[in-house]
């Protein structure tokens, strides 16, 4: 008999509600007024809005290369990462302690996670939401003792087994086999010390069952997905993309877990079209 799963019927609850009262897919901003920016939301008058980029589990701002290049032309850009923590609302905090009044705020994997709680946390601070390869479930069946082995792999044998077995089940077999796009993954893993690696697996085997909160979102959101990622599959981002009233969900092509990376050209401009849309 299959295992019951409440996180999940907790989505489908919140996203029925608003299946008859919108397509799918679609940008549908025009239903509500999005926060406006004004000088006194920024730290200084002669910046541009501020988007804030979460990086997931042993990530930093390698991932996010691309968009940092190819949206700095219309927002002032700043690439987080969660070295030295080990709790999820820790690291929502800490990101609300260096932004601006109001903000744009993206995360990737566990950096997404990271972003449900800053919204749930202070709503009215985050102009509009972007989430990258991720989930609002709690902690699945299973997900502990997969993630026991990683951390043991990286205990018995450092942190370049660790990527070495880790990262191309997390990517697409097409870009697994291209090393310019591996060995950089690699080298940003290794760079990560056991202790962040063991804090961020405690933070996320500690988090709690976001879905719940899915459906108070007010502000313009951006929901991403690469075709083949396996870890974070398609279905739970069209769950999230029901339950969020004004989201649009984004399949991208030839791309595992690491979207933002692995398909820069296409996250890009999918960004690029939330920042700029207004009413």
């Amino acid at each position: 008999m299959a295992k019951e799963r409440p996180w999940l019927s907790n989505i489908l609850v919140l996203a029925l509600s608003h299946v008859q009262r919108r397509r799918r897919y679609e940008w549908p901003w025009g239903c509500r007024a999005i926060p406006k920016l004004n000088k006194d939301n920024l730290k200084a008058e002669n910046m541009k809005p501020a988007l804030y980029l979460l990086s997931g589990l042993l990530c930093d701002q390698t991932v996010w290369q691309a968009q940092i290049d190819a949206l700095k032309g219309i927002r002032d850009i700043y690439a987080l990462d969660f070295q030295g923590f080990d709790n999820l609302s820790a690291m929502a905090e800490h990101v609300l302690s260096q932004t601006p009044e109001v903000f744009a705020l993206a995360g990737h994997s566990m950096g997404a996670r990271v972003a449900l709680e800053i919204v749930r946390l202070a709503p009215h601070r985050v102009e509009r939401l972007a989430l990258f390869d991720t989930g609002s479930h709690p902690v699945k069946a299973g997900e502990k003792e997969a993630r026991q082995k990683l951390l043991d792999l990286a205990r018995e044998h450092g942190m370049e087994a660790l990527a070495s077995q880790w990262l191309p089940p997390m990517m697409s077999p097409e870009n697994v086999s291209n090393a310019s796009l591996l060995d950089p993954l690699k080298t940003m893993v290794c760079s990560m010390s056991l202790e962040t690696f063991e804090g961020q697996i405690r933070a996320l085997l500690n988090r709690p069952d976001a879905s719940l909160g899915l459906a108070s979102i007010q502000c313009p959101t951006l929901i991403g997905v690469g075709r083949e990622d396996t870890w974070s599959n398609i279905a739970q981002h069209e769950l999230m993309a029901l339950a969020i009233e004004r989201s649009r969900l984004v399949i991208f092509e030839r791309s595992g877990h690491m979207a933002p990376y692995e398909a820069p050209i296409a996250v890009s401009t999918a960004m690029r079209e939330w920042l700029l849309h207004t009413n």
